[in-house]
C-alpha cells in the first residue's frame, strides 16, 4: 500500500503517468538488454526515467529476491536467481539444449560463427551462437534483440512470420545499416517469397560491409518454423553452395530431434 500512494508523486517529477510498482520493476530489470552488463544506480535512474529514491528503493527488493546483484564496485547486474527462473522456459532453452550440439559440430566443421534466434514480436531474439576466439564476431549477443530485415536469420524468421507481422515489419520502416540493406518493401516481399522457395536466406553485407550470412528455417514437430539457424563468414570466406548445404543440413537436423522430442509451435 505505501506504494501505490507515493508511486504517482514520485512518477510525476519525470513529467510521466504514474506506473505500478510492476511496472517500474520489469523496467528496471528491462535496462540490462542490450548488451548492458554492469550499471550503476544513476544509469539505472536514467534509462527507466524513475527518480533515484524510487529507483533505489525497488533496485533494493529486486536484489534482496535475488533477480539483481551488487558487486564490489557498487553496480548491478542480473541475478543467479533471475537465470534460475529463466532457464526454465522452454522456448529458448529447451529449443537451446536440443540445437546445441548440430550448431557445434557445423561450427567446428567451419570455424565460423554459428547462431540460433527466434522470434519475438517485430524482431529476432538470439538464443544461442558459437564463435572462434580468432574470429570475434561483437554481434548478436545471447539474449539480444535485433531488426527482422537485414539478417540472414532474420529474413527467415520473417519469411515464415504471419502477413499482420510482416506488414508490420514493413510499416515501421526499414534501417539501412550499409547500402546492400534492403529498404524497399516491395524488393524485400520479393526476397522473402525467394526465401520461402528456395528453404533459405542469404544476407550478402547488408548489416557491415564485412559479413556474408547464411540461414535456414528450423521446424518444430507440427511443421511451423519454430527458430532459425545461421553461419557468418566473411567476403573472402564465403563459398555459397558448400555453406548453404552445411546450414540446410543443420537445420534439417535441429528440427528432426525437435521432432522427436515434440518440440513445435505450442512450446513457443
Amino acid at each position: 500500500m505505501p506504494d501505490r500512494t507515493t508511486a504517482p508523486s514520485d512518477d510525476t517529477e519525470r513529467g510521466g503517468p504514474p506506473r505500478s510498482v510492476i511496472d517500474r520493476a520489469l523496467s528496471i530489470i528491462g535496462t540490462f538488454q542490450g548488451g548492458r552488463v554492469r550499471q550503476t544506480l544513476s544509469d539505472i535512474s536514467r534509462r527507466t526515467g524513475l527518480p533515484i529514491a524510487t529507483c533505489y528503493r525497488i533496485v533494493q527488493r529486486l536484489a534482496e529476491w535475488g533477480a539483481l546483484e551488487r558487486d564490489a564496485d557498487g553496480r548491478y547486474n542480473i541475478g543467479l536467481r533471475l537465470w534460475e527462473v529463466a532457464s526454465m522456459a522452454p522456448r529458448s532453452v529447451g529449443l537451446q539444449r536440443l540445437a546445441r550440439p548440430y550448431m557445434q559440430d557445423l561450427y567446428e566443421t567451419t570455424g565460423y560463427a554459428c547462431h540460433l534466434a527466434i522470434r519475438e514480436g517485430l524482431e529476432l531474439m538470439s538464443i544461442e551462437r558459437f564463435q572462434s576466439p580468432r574470429r570475434p564476431v561483437r554481434r548478436p549477443l545471447v539474449g539480444g534483440r535485433y531488426p527482422l530485415h537485414a539478417t540472414a536469420i532474420g529474413m527467415v524468421l520473417l519469411a515464415h512470420a504471419p502477413a499482420e507481422v510482416q506488414d508490420a515489419v514493413m510499416a515501421r520502416g526499414l534501417e539501412a545499416y550499409t547500402t546492400r540493406t534492403y529498404t524497399d518493401p516491395d524488393v524485400l516481399r520479393r526476397v522473402l517469397d525467394d526465401i520461402r522457395r528456395t528453404g533459405f536466406a542469404v544476407s550478402d553485407r547488408q548489416v557491415d560491409d564485412v559479413h556474408v550470412g547464411f540461414a535456414a528455417p528450423v521446424r518444430g514437430a507440427d511443421g511451423s518454423v519454430v527458430a532459425a539457424v545461421s553461419l557468418a563468414l566473411d567476403e573472402q570466406g564465403a563459398d555459397a553452395k558448400n555453406v548453404i548445404h552445411l546450414v540446410r543440413l543443420t537445420a534439417t537436423s535441429i528440427s528432426r530431434a525437435l521432432a522427436a522430442a515434440g518440440f513445435g509451435l505450442a512450446d513457443t
